[in-house]
């Protein structure tokens, strides 16, 4: 059994990419083989500075081994450095229906949010197929935004293997862990770059604690029960608190008496003991840049191997060989 997933480096990461993909990335490295890659070539669809974009790799880099990413147990790798990827985006774009990026919901909330339109933001999809279909993945923990890509993957698995063979390409899974599928910005939307509403996992002590501060409430008054139902302090505090805690402030919010600032002083306290270790070790990881660069070129010679084996057996199959 074979996880894949990839983070884009598209700037500083948030609670929600924590939750929605890396913490279930750790986990899955005790239940098989564990493929997880940097998505430099994605990023490149928003992204257009080198700089920014060398040193947002890094960071991904830095912060994945952080939260618990472990070369031991996984494959880790830039995926810029298995160019195969564009060779096998290329065959399924000759079976890839317009229609079925057309109807891609993150294309056109993107274009919407002001980012240029291009056929590399608009064949996003099929790249993200070539991503998870190179290495013979069986199982893609990923957000609930990333869903609808998910199934344009088996869409086109089903298409080539229907004209080509049905050994062609390994049908995947997706893994959406219920509980955290949607993780709440400071302001009630998903938490997202894209909406400037996010918790980042690292950062200074005082700025992260006014980031805290910031999380949008309504105005009732501190002696009056507090609403629990949709919750911004409430559905963030329940990611980092123990079960008891959690349910102590739920009854704190229904008694009344206690004002929103004092449940965003225990929900800072929360989220800051709850990064206290990854903190310590990305520090580490920040002090031996040698030993980041070792990990990435080490998993980039171990995709590409697997890399070219999955390919060769493509190009048998579509007639390339």
């Amino acid at each position: 059994m074979r996880t894949l997933t990839g983070l884009q480096p598209s700037g500083t990461l948030h609670v929600g990419n924590y939750f929605g993909a890396m913490r279930p990335a750790v986990q899955l490295q005790e239940q098989g083989e564990a493929y997880y890659f940097i998505a430099d070539y994605h990023a490149m669809t928003t992204t257009h500075d080198p700089a920014e974009l060398r040193e947002n790799v890094q960071g991904v880099a830095v912060d994945f081994l952080a939260c618990g990413l472990d070369p031991a147990k996984s494959v880790f790798w830039k995926q810029s450095e298995v160019p195969e990827v564009n060779e096998l985006a290329w065959i399924l774009s000759t079976v890839c229906p317009m229609g079925l990026l057309e109807r891609c919901v993150s294309y056109k909330d993107k274009i919407a949010k002001g980012i240029s339109a291009s056929h590399a933001l608009f064949a996003y999809p099929v790249l993200m197929a070539a991503d998870i279909l190179l290495y013979d993945s069986n199982r893609v923990p990923v957000g609930e935004d990333q869903k609808q890509h998910l199934e344009v993957t088996r869409d086109l698995v089903t298409k080539i293997n229907e004209q080509f063979g049905e050994e062609t390409l390994v049908l995947p899974e997706a893994i959406i862990p219920d509980a955290v599928a949607k993780v709440p910005g400071l302001d009630g939307q998903k938490m997202s770059k894209s909406y400037n509403n996010t918790l980042p996992i690292f950062g200074d002590e005082k700025p992260l604690r006014k980031t805290v501060m910031r999380i949008v409430t309504d105005s009732t008054a501190v002696e009056d029960p507090k609403p629990t139902e949709g919750s911004i302090i409430l559905e963030l505090y329940k990611l980092f608190a123990s079960e008891s805690d959690y349910e102590v402030m739920m009854k704190d919010h229904k008694a009344g008496g206690i004002g929103y600032g004092d449940f965003k002083k225990r929900l800072w306290e929360a989220y800051w003991a709850f990064f206290a270790l990854m903190r310590e070790r990305r520090a580490e990881l920040l002090a031996d840049p040698g030993y980041v660069e070792q990990v990435l070129a080490a998993g980039a010679a171990q995709a590409r191997e697997e890399a070219d084996r999955v390919l060769r057996r493509v190009r048998r199959a579509v007639g390339l060989r």
